[in-house]
């Protein structure tokens, strides 16, 4: 995908890749958002395909995009440490504590990095949990798919939220801020499409998300 190229340099992931569901469909829908992504039209890309199933284009673009936070963090590595960023911020007046309602029911306060870390562990194991996103394509989803995936959503954009308020001068050095922004463009017109995340947990990139529905 030409318009997500990283340098060499920074093909290291956070984490391996994470395929979409397996089958011809997922490999067909992966490829809508390839071509349409490779046409440079972002509104058109996030469309849901006409005659697909809205389901199936929510898990393939939840793993889309869960792969493109992965990379981007994935290059801020050395740079996000506990001592850099002894809190999981988004400027001085948004600050996230970690839960997940499961293992830690009570949120706790933690380092950037070791919230990143327990977010896409949690993000990953909804992805490979086939009760929730079925491997092979035309099995049911559950009854809460919408939910989990409005909750992936959430979270994916704290990561984008600490990038820009913590590492952006850094993308800048790595001369990546066109890939950041392209990448983020490409999550905001999404999640604005389908609804997945309230105005008020916006609020941290609140500028910049008016910015990009405005254009």
């Amino acid at each position: 995908m030409s318009l997500f190229g990283l340098g060499s340099r920074n093909q290291k992931t956070f984490r391996p890749k994470k395929n979409a569901p397996s089958g011809s469909k997922g490999a067909q829908l992966q490829k809508h958002i390839d071509s349409t992504l490779g046409s440079g039209n972002l509104r058109e890309a996030v469309r849901l395909p006409p005659g697909e199933d809205m389901n199936e284009w929510l898990a393939v673009n939840a793993v889309d995009f869960f792969n493109q936070v992965n990379i981007l963090y994935g290059t801020l590595t050395e740079f996000c440490t506990s001592l850099n960023c002894p809190t999981m911020s988004a400027g001085p007046k948004y600050e996230y504590r970690w839960a997940d309602g499961v293992t830690i029911k009570k949120p706790i306060e933690v380092s950037a990095p070791k919230y990143v870390e327990y977010l896409m562990d949690w993000v990953e194991a909804q992805l490979d949990d086939e009760s929730i996103f079925p491997q092979n394509l035309g099995s049911p989803f559950p009854s809460n798919f919408h939910d989990v995936v409005k909750t992936i959503f959430k979270r994916l954009f704290r990561v984008y939220a600490h990038i820009y308020h913590s590492h952006f001068q850094k993308i800048v050095s790595l001369k990546e801020e066109a890939h950041l922004n392209t990448c983020f463009k490409h999550f905001v017109l999404f999640t604005w499409e389908f609804r997945l995340i309230d105005k008020g947990e916006l609020a941290p990139l609140r500028d910049l998300v008016e910015s990009i529905l405005q254009l």
